[in-house]
């Protein structure tokens, strides 16, 4: 049996086809899911860091520092096997969603709280001046400023939840990688595997692509 047999058997690949297209539409909902919760999570963390009283700020910095201390696959076994241990039950897509998502809040918290950081000070002033709250001056004068920093190393977080999506199998998530170890089984072959890979490719190469794109811009407006 020839290598092309073995690893791109297009009869394989057609058959396990279904499996794959299952797989992956769990795949997107998780990394949609992940990234929309964790980059509003994330934003609310860095005002409390930067604005809330002393010990709401300790909190946030201990978020931070803990979550993104723990591999993404430790807190997905935390969050899955143990805490039934306390009474509390996720089912694998939740408790995957609820990783990624605390993950790339800690992430996110710390590009954002850079962002307002450097945005200059006398923005804040100027909005005082205008008599506008707190959370208006957030909305719409500081927030929209720091976007242009935030952006470019933000999308590059959202592009590692997507590929940490693939851990969620470990939890029996029919994730695009368990159909694909699922069909390989079934089928005796690893040209399923080959075709999730491919697939994974496809999806993220025009995101890092675009990552790089947004990272040039961004430096370019900077020197500017």
């Amino acid at each position: 049996m020839s290598a092309v047999d073995i690893f791109f058997n297009l009869s394989v690949l057609e058959r396990a086809l279904p499996m794959l297209l299952r797989g992956l539409w769990y795949t997107l909902s998780l990394g949609v899911t992940a990234i929309v919760l964790g980059s509003a999570l994330g934003v609310m963390i860095a005002i409390t860091r930067l604005y809330a009283p002393k010990p709401l700020r300790l909190l946030a910095v201990l978020y931070t520092d803990l979550v993104r201390a723990v591999p993404v696959l430790v807190l997905l076994i935390l969050l899955y096997y143990a805490l039934p241990f306390a009474g509390i039950t996720l089912s694998s897509f939740a408790a995957a969603a609820t990783a990624l998502t605390m993950v790339l809040a800690a992430f996110t918290a710390e590009v954002v709280r850079s962002g307002i950081e450097a945005t200059p000070k006398g923005q804040f002033e100027a909005a005082s001046a205008l008599g506008l709250g707190f959370w208006v001056t957030m909305r719409k004068v500081i927030l929209p400023q720091a976007i242009r920093i935030v952006i470019p190393p933000h999308a590059s977080n959202c592009v590692s939840v997507i590929k940490d999506t693939a851990l969620a199998s470990v939890v029996a998530l029919s994730d695009l990688l368990k159909q694909a170890t699922d069909a390989q089984a079934l089928f005796a072959n690893p040209s399923p595997l080959i075709g999730a890979a491919l697939i994974y490719v496809a999806i993220l190469w025009p995101l890092v692509r675009l990552t790089g794109r947004l990272e040039r811009h961004a430096k370019r407006a900077y020197t500017r």
